[in-house]
């Protein structure tokens, strides 16, 4: 067969296949390995195994990719990056990203999770009000995150006079998986954190639970403003199927368990007990609405931890979709 002649065969066969290609649509989903982003580790295992949730529901069309992030601020820097559509994250890096955006580039479209967030102290500590926290070290997840933050007004509001560089505690930004080692070997006098790491310090090292956050809003579903002007119509399917996944996972909480367990166990390379999970599930309540008013809240704690100056207009921070 002539050479330019094989070359056009070889073209006519790829053809569908490249035209199949440039009209798929790729979603990218930011979440962290946290429990309290139960319904993206669920749908994040349904898509490894290959019985993708939202694929399902979004059309044939559309490819889901999935990135994990540690914490909030580095979720919302994916997203204001345009890195990537959606994330799963808390409240607060959402909020401050709003803020500092003029509004401009994220929405919230759901809720997903109250509860699961706590400060935990050291067994022997005898630490029961924030001014016996003068000169002490407490872990935070990341700068600026929703526990970081949390934490820091507490401080504050207890008398305590705190800064984002020192002040008269320390809080001090520490990985998730990091702070176990450092809480066990006495590092760290306390850490404020979520689930199931919260059960984690309880469970091997003792921890104790001071404050726990059982219903402020811990998990949202936020977007960028530019996939919501481009598509829609898929913002509307994806909040309406993350709707669903959450009434699912309501109904079969075991089964779910054992999801979040095996992906938990795929992202962080280290086995989660099952009674662990069960734990860390009895502090979260699953939600999908999103509420303004509570907002108000977040707002006084970012100023009081000197994140945000002034209040923000917050009359486009939340997305109602359909």
């Amino acid at each position: 067969m002539p050479f330019v002649v094989l070359i056009a065969v070889v073209a006519w066969i790829l053809l569908p296949l490249s035209l199949a290609m440039a009209d798929t649509i790729t979603i990218r989903v930011g979440h962290f390995p946290n429990v309290t982003h139960v319904q993206a580790l669920v749908a994040h295992h349904l898509s490894r195994t290959g019985r993708g949730w939202f694929e399902q529901r979004l059309g044939p069309d559309v490819k889901l990719e999935w990135y994990i992030y540690n914490a909030g601020p580095s979720a919302m820097e994916a997203i204001l990056a345009d890195s990537i559509d959606l994330t799963y994250v808390g409240p607060s890096p959402a909020l401050n990203a709003y803020t500092k955006s003029n509004g401009e580039e994220i929405r919230i479209l759901a809720a997903a999770a109250a509860g699961g967030a706590a400060l935990v102290v050291q067994p022997e500590s005898g630490l029961k009000e924030p001014t016996q926290f003068r000169g002490k070290r407490i872990a935070t997840p990341q700068l600026g995150n929703t526990q970081d933050i949390a934490c820091r007004a507490w401080l504050s509001n207890g008398g305590l006079k705190i800064t984002q560089t020192g002040g008269d505690a320390f809080i001090i930004p520490t990985p998730n998986p990091d702070q176990l080692p450092l809480f066990k070997t006495k590092k760290l006098d306390a850490v404020w954190t979520v689930e199931p790491w919260v059960s984690r310090l309880e469970r091997d090292a003792g921890g104790r639970v001071l404050v726990e956050q059982s219903k402020d809003s811990i998990t949202v579903l936020v977007s960028s403003v530019k996939f919501l002007k481009t598509k829609r119509t898929l913002a509307e399917k994806f909040v309406r199927a993350h709707r669903e996944l959450t009434e699912w996972i309501v109904s079969h909480q075991e089964e779910a368990k054992q999801m979040v367990r095996q992906e938990l166990a795929a992202e962080t390379k280290a086995d989660a007990a099952a009674d662990l999970i069960s734990q860390a599930w009895k502090r979260i309540t699953l939600t999908t609405d999103a509420s303004l008013e509570e907002y108000h809240h977040f707002v006084a704690d970012a100023q009081r931890a000197g994140f945000i100056r002034s209040a923000p207009d917050l009359s486009r921070l939340i997305e109602r979709v359909n």
